[in-house]
C-alpha cells in the first residue's frame, strides 16, 4: 500500500512539474514574441534614424551649395554697384568739365 501511495504521489508530483514546465515554455514563447517585437522596432527607429541622417547630409549640402551662390551674387552685386558708382562718378566729373 505504501508503494501505491508513494507512486501516486509521484505521479502527482510529475503532473505538477509538466504542469508548471508548460507554463515555463508559454512564458518563454511569449517572452521570445515580446523580444522579436522588440528587435522589430528597433531596427525600424534604426532605419528612420538612417534616414533622419541621410536627410540631414543632403541639407547640409545643399545649404553650402546656398551658402557659396549667395556669396558669388553678394560679389557680383558689389562689382555692379562699384561700377555703377564708378560710371556716375565719370559722369559727373565729365559733367563739371563741359560746364566750364
Amino acid at each position: 500500500m505504501v508503494g501505491i501511495m508513494g507512486r501516486m504521489k509521484s505521479e502527482e508530483e510529475e503532473a505538477k512539474l509538466r504542469k508548471r514546465n508548460e507554463e515555463l515554455e508559454r512564458e518563454l514563447r511569449k517572452s521570445q514574441e515580446r523580444e522579436e517585437q522588440m528587435r522589430k522596432e528597433l531596427q525600424k527607429a534604426w532605419e528612420r534614424i538612417r534616414v533622419a541622417e541621410e536627410a540631414e547630409e543632403m541639407l547640409c549640402s545643399q545649404l553650402g551649395e546656398l551658402e557659396a551662390e549667395s556669396v558669388h551674387q553678394a560679389r557680383e552685386y558689389n562689382a555692379r554697384l562699384l561700377s555703377l558708382v564708378d560710371q556716375l562718378s565719370r559722369g559727373t566729373h565729365q559733367s563739371t568739365s563741359a560746364a566750364c
